[in-house]
């Protein structure tokens, strides 16, 4: 192997990129600003809305894995020059992530029950309910903006979701100073005021988003005026079968992180809040990964389209090294600086020296949750979704939940048991992964054949 035909790549696949890095980063930014700004209003406020965003992140990875079916499918139809094709995908994908949101929505309220049957503490739950509801109606403009995200992204302009996602969060930061503890005329919500904020700033990001596309010319052949007599069936289950399955892949890697939630709320309020800094701080270093995973989709995507089945698998590989040394980078800086993230969180010591242990272990799955978020990019570029996702089941819910249910006990390892669960499903999601599509593409280069139905394997 030479390196150099890895790393020549290495500055386009930043330039796609990084935009959306930052945009994921954006959306971490609305929570990271929430538990910054609760956190100095207690622990119990914290650990609060860890709870109320645990129920939220589990729909909004449902609503993010089905809007994800937009990108490869865009992609496939901008290297085969189809714009037909590409202006079919984006419509339905809107009308598809908009009324997903709307579902979730209702879901969420009726999943309201679920808290208090899962022996947490009372006073978090009551803070909880009421800030959960209300992030839980942003929903419908998140899905929105989704769709015309990934579209954008499957076209490679990655650039203006960032630049909506990145105004957004000053509008939140803004509304979130003035709702959580009260300034002028505005009252003090405290929680409520946090999920208030998060809302306006949805809508705002939505919003922004349409502006900016719609008066772009590069996008104006797709943004033509859409009829009740232009819906296809056909597109739609195309949609779903794609989005589907990927949404159940974020949901059994969102879920399991998700239980460790619950699982810290047995332990009580401190671990919880503790647990739910390390998680912050993880998904920050983890939306890094997601941006380099959704430059796979689109380049694998391209080349899928053009049938050049060796510059897929070059350009895919050059991802993978891109993130393991980018990730490697991640875990030495968690693990110099354990002590100090947490207390810009709150002032308290014990949360403070469980956070500083837990992000011990973070730092150890930097690298397989890299690598298996970008592998799973790079497949999805493939249109190979089921098989991964079986694959996904297995590391997180067969090999990973069961050892930080077991470990997790107060009488075993606590807080850290729970994590010693993410790293070993993270670990084993990584190597699997890996190791499909390592024999898809050297399938595809060996038969020299359009890429076949994966669906079927």
């Amino acid at each position: 192997m030479i390196l150099s035909n890895y790393t020549k790549e290495f500055s386009t696949n930043l330039k796609i990129a990084y935009p959306v890095m930052l945009g994921q980063l954006g959306h971490v930014l609305v929570a990271l600003a929430d538990n910054l700004m609760v956190g100095q209003l207690g622990a119990a406020e914290l650990a609060a809305v860890s709870l109320g965003n645990s129920l939220i992140f589990i729909a909004l990875s449902l609503g993010i894995g089905f809007s994800f079916a937009i990108t490869p499918l865009i992609a496939e139809a901008d290297g085969a020059n189809d714009i037909d094709a590409g202006r079919d995908y984006f419509q339905h994908g809107v009308i598809m992530c908009t009324l997903n949101g709307i579902l979730l929505f209702f879901l969420l309220l009726l999943a309201k029950p679920i808290l208090y049957a899962l022996n947490q503490p009372p006073e978090v739950v009551a803070l909880a309910i009421p800030y959960m509801e209300i992030v839980a109606f942003s929903l419908i403009p998140l899905m929105t903006f989704q769709a015309f995200k990934q579209f954008a992204d499957g076209l490679s302009q990655t650039k203006y979701a960032m630049y909506a996602t990145l105004v957004s969060n000053i509008v939140n930061i803004i509304f979130n100073y003035l709702l959580i503890y009260g300034f002028w005329i505005f009252p003090r919500l405290e929680l409520e005021g946090a999920a208030i904020g998060t809302l306006i700033s949805r809508f705002f990001m939505l919003w922004f988003l349409w502006f900016i596309l719609k008066r772009k010319t590069k996008f104006a052949q797709y943004f033509t005026t859409f009829k009740r007599d232009h819906l296809n069936k056909n597109v739609f289950k195309r949609l779903f079968a794609l989005g589907f399955p990927t949404a159940l892949q974020m949901f059994f890697e969102v879920a399991i992180f998700t239980a460790t939630i619950f699982l810290a709320g047995i332990l009580g309020t401190n671990p919880q809040a503790a647990n739910q800094i390390a998680l912050n701080l993880s998904s920050m270093t983890f939306m890094i990964a997601v941006g380099l995973g959704v430059t796979a989709t689109i380049r694998v995507g391209n080349q899928k389209g053009m049938h050049n089945y060796k510059e897929l698998r070059r350009i895919a590989l050059s991802t993978f090294l891109l993130i393991f040394i980018i990730q490697s980078i991640f875990a030495l800086m968690f693990i110099l600086t354990k002590d100090i993230l947490p207390t810009f969180y709150l002032d308290n010591v014990e949360v403070i020296v469980l956070a500083s242990q837990l992000l011990i272990v973070s730092a150890i799955f930097q690298l397989s949750d890299g690598i298996q978020v970008v592998v799973l990019g790079a497949l999805r570029g493939l249109q190979d979704v089921k098989v991964p996702t079986i694959i996904c089941f297995i590391a997180y819910w067969i090999i990973g939940f069961p050892i930080s249910y077991y470990f997790g006990k107060a009488e075993q390892l606590g807080s850290m048991g729970i994590w010693l669960g993410l790293l070993a499903g993270l670990t084993a999601s990584a190597i699997m992964l890996y190791i499909r599509f390592n024999y898809l593409s050297k399938k595809l280069i060996l038969t020299k054949t359009k890429i076949p139905n994966f669906e079927t394997h």
